[in-house]
């Protein structure tokens, strides 16, 4: 058998032993994570790969399928006219405001 025949079998079935499929384990010296505290009983490794429904959700693509004029929104008001600024509550007496916020205390 040539070389390059025997290197070209040997990469065949390198190739071929990729696809092996075998029952995940932990590692040697290592344990699967401890049971939940609500569940009933520890998950498996296979549980434990498998994607929760929620963490890759179903895609909605809902396609116009022709134009249509929107429906009249009752909330929809036109801005208001403008005008003054409302007066103050009867019995209010404006005062100066100022920004004063007290003694200041040197060091603090």
């Amino acid at each position: 058998m040539k070389p390059s025949r025997a290197l070209l079998v040997i990469a065949i079935l390198g190739i071929a032993s990729c696809g092996r499929v075998a029952e995940l384990k932990p590692a040697p010296g290592n344990t699967l994570p401890v049971k939940p505290l609500m569940a009933r009983t520890t998950p498996t490794a296979d549980q434990l790969l498998t994607t929760p429904p929620y963490a890759r959700p179903d895609r909605v693509d809902e396609l116009m399928k022709r134009s249509e004029t929107r429906k009249p929104d009752p909330f929809d008001l036109p801005p208001p006219t403008g005008g003054a600024a409302p007066a103050l509550p009867a019995g209010t007496d404006p005062g100066p405001v100022s920004n004063d916020t007290g003694p200041v205390t040197p060091g603090a």
